[in-house]
């Protein structure tokens, strides 16, 4: 028996998020399906983040055991002339048995993208958020200075959680212009359920002079959902790294 884990890419448009769903086709299915067909024998993988609906990811993880005599390095080359074209493996690699992802210690970096311009732009409108609406940036990078380091978040989490605790550490906000995209870049060392989509909500607020940079400060202290902005749409965040310490 051997543990194998992947670096999974994928555009989260067709799937109802990572995990399995009764209600429609996940990434997780689609790689048990496929690692099963291949190996020839039941493969459940077991994921490092949960992505929701619509979220892409061009690095989430995933482990599984296997008695294949199949080099753990090949595993890739074969599962990626199975799997549809919006899920690609990046990497397969032999670990450890007792490597489970969601449970060693790592920094996890999501992007939210958001397209400002006076008409959306139709190769951007799976992957990032659309809006006319005048952003002032530096009050946004103001807010999110205040969102750095440790802090209960639970004003930032669905109030579907059922997350044991609500503290998080956020290691770095970066507010990055690229012509007509704006890419909230955020990471640290786990996220709650929704938490960087509210972040992306909340500091868009302040962008818009809604709220006040210090204000953060009082959303966080409030823990309370309804303290926070909105949630962004799913389809402009992407986890863009994830790194193992």
């Amino acid at each position: 028996m051997m543990r194998v884990k992947l670096k999974v890419a994928y555009d989260g448009t067709a799937y109802h998020g990572w995990q399995i769903q009764k209600n429609g086709n996940t990434i997780e299915a689609e790689l048990n399906r496929h690692l099963s067909a291949l190996l020839q024998e039941e493969i459940q993988v077991i994921g490092a983040s949960r992505t929701d609906a619509g979220v892409h990811a061009l690095c989430n993880i995933a482990v599984f055991d296997t008695d294949t005599k199949m080099p753990a390095e090949k595993i890739s080359y074969a599962l990626n002339q199975r799997l549809p074209e919006d899920i690609r493996i990046q990497e397969s690699a032999r670990v450890a048995p007792d490597f489970h992802p969601r449970k060693c210690k790592s920094i996890k970096t999501y992007e939210y993208k958001i397209w400002r311009g006076e008409f959306p732009m139709p190769t951007q409108r799976l992957y990032s958020h659309f809006m006319y609406t005048p952003l002032n940036v530096e009050w946004m990078r103001e807010a999110a200075a205040y969102l750095e380091g440790k802090h209960d978040f639970k004003s930032f989490c669905s109030e579907d959680s059922q997350a044991e605790s609500t503290v998080r550490t956020i290691y770095r906000i970066e507010l990055l212009e690229e012509g007509n995209m704006l890419r909230i870049r955020i990471s640290g060392n786990g996220f709650l359920y929704n938490m960087v989509r509210i972040i992306a909500g909340t500091l868009v607020e302040c962008g818009k002079g809604r709220f006040q940079a210090e204000q953060i400060q009082d959303i966080l202290a409030a823990c309370n959902r309804q303290a926070a902005g909105p949630t962004m749409p799913a389809r402009g965040l992407t986890l863009v790294e994830y790194d193992f310490l």
